[in-house]
């Protein structure tokens, strides 16, 4: 534990497990063993009981996700980011959210923490007003207009990400032109691995569903030297270990796994290579730098 921690210089963290979205393939709504009903929220005091100032400072980047949560639920993100910026100037800080909680002051506020050149905030935003709501259920695409504005207004760099179904596949341009229009800074698009179990989620027939590699694993948590800390304040080896009960205190015995017939299922699924070729390499089928 104390090695991967010594080692550590990009830290993903949930700082919640709220989210008031409900779409179909996220792990909110797919794994049997989450309990929507119990809240769990970090704060800056936890983290300092979690993670010694030491951790802090050796980080090159610390970026807010999560399995469950969107960051903007927890209201003490904008704080958190605070904190990791006093002890570590020079950190790129990222998060990536629905766009759809909080108000455009709160968004200012975090555009004003997130200000250096590396940081961003990627908006997950699956069509147009029309089209959004159909994957991002429970996502109120004004207030993510808005809330989007008042971060790149007030100097964020605001990223905006795709998923392309059959449903919205036709509205791709457009995005990526009201993208530019608003002053994001990239646009990408993709059709996610994720296998749909919904009878109306369906693959668009112009997009091409990604290949899932089936090969010898490269450890995406190993090249980047990345940690996973979840709302419950558990530290995972990465985030797709995250749902499950494997903490950095396995992970010895995990990478043991990789050359065996008992590969780690969750590794072999989401870490496979074919031909040097990793399930993230050029995983996004458009990727355009806007300004």
């Amino acid at each position: 534990m104390s090695t991967l921690l010594d080692t550590v210089r990009v830290l993903h963290l949930e700082p919640t497990d709220v989210c008031q979205a409900a779409c179909p393939l996220c792990a909110r709504e797919t794994d049997v063993n989450f309990n929507k009903d119990k809240h769990h929220y970090l704060t800056v005091e936890s983290i300092k009981q979690l993670l010694e100032e030491k951790i802090i400072s050796q980080l090159d980047k610390m970026f807010m996700c999560g399995n469950y949560g969107d960051p903007a639920a927890n209201r003490q993100s904008a704080d958190i980011f605070s904190y990791f910026r006093k002890i570590n100037p020079d950190i790129v800080l990222g998060m990536n959210t629905n766009g759809g909680l909080q108000n455009a002051t709160w968004w200012r506020d975090v555009a004003n923490i997130l200000n250096q050149p590396q940081d961003y905030a990627v908006f997950s935003i699956d069509g147009l007003k029309d089209t959004n709501h159909i994957y991002r259920r429970n996502v109120n695409w004004d207030l993510v207009m808005k809330n989007a504005e008042a971060f790149i207004q007030a100097g964020g760099s605001a990223h905006w990400d795709m998923l392309v179904y059959e449903h919205n596949e036709h509205q791709v341009d457009d995005c990526q032109r009201l993208a530019q229009e608003m002053g994001f800074t990239w646009f990408r698009a993709k059709v996610s691995k994720r296998q749909s179990t919904v009878d109306w989620l369906t693959q668009p027939k112009n997009w091409s569903r990604p290949e899932v590699s089936t090969g010898p694993v490269d450890c995406f948590r190993n090249n980047d030297q990345s940690l996973y800390l979840s709302a419950q304040g558990v530290l995972h080896p990465c985030c797709w270990l995250g749902t499950g009960s494997e903490t950095i205190n396995e992970f010895d015995q995990i990478q043991v796994s990789w050359n065996t017939n008992d590969c780690n299922p969750v590794c072999k699924k989401t870490c496979s290579t074919v031909d040097n070729q990793s399930n993230f390499t050029n995983q996004w089928q458009r990727n355009v730098q806007l300004c």
